[in-house]
C-alpha cells in the first residue's frame, strides 16, 4: 500500500512539475458577458427572501456595482 501511495504521490508530482513549465491561457474575456464599463441592461430579480428588485431600485447616489459570484457549493 505504501508502494502505491508513493507511485500515485510521484506522478502526481511529475505532472504537476511539468505544467508548472506552460504558461496559463487566459479566456477571452471579449466574448464572455458585459465588458467592464459597458451598461447593463435593465433586469428583475428576487432575493433570498423572494423580494423583487430591479437595477433600478438597486441604484443609490453614486450608481450602483454588480458583482456576479458563481459558488461550487450550491
Amino acid at each position: 500500500m505504501r508502494r502505491r501511495s508513493l507511485g500515485i504521490l510521484a506522478a502526481f508530482t511529475l505532472s504537476v512539475a511539468g505544467l508548472a513549465g506552460q504558461a496559463p491561457v487566459a479566456p477571452d474575456t471579449s466574448k464572455i458577458g458585459p465588458q467592464v464599463g459597458a451598461a447593463v441592461p435593465a433586469f428583475e430579480g428576487t432575493d433570498q427572501f423572494g423580494k423583487p428588485h430591479t437595477l433600478a431600485s438597486t441604484y443609490g447616489p453614486k450608481g450602483a456595482m454588480l458583482v456576479f459570484f458563481r459558488s461550487a457549493d450550491w
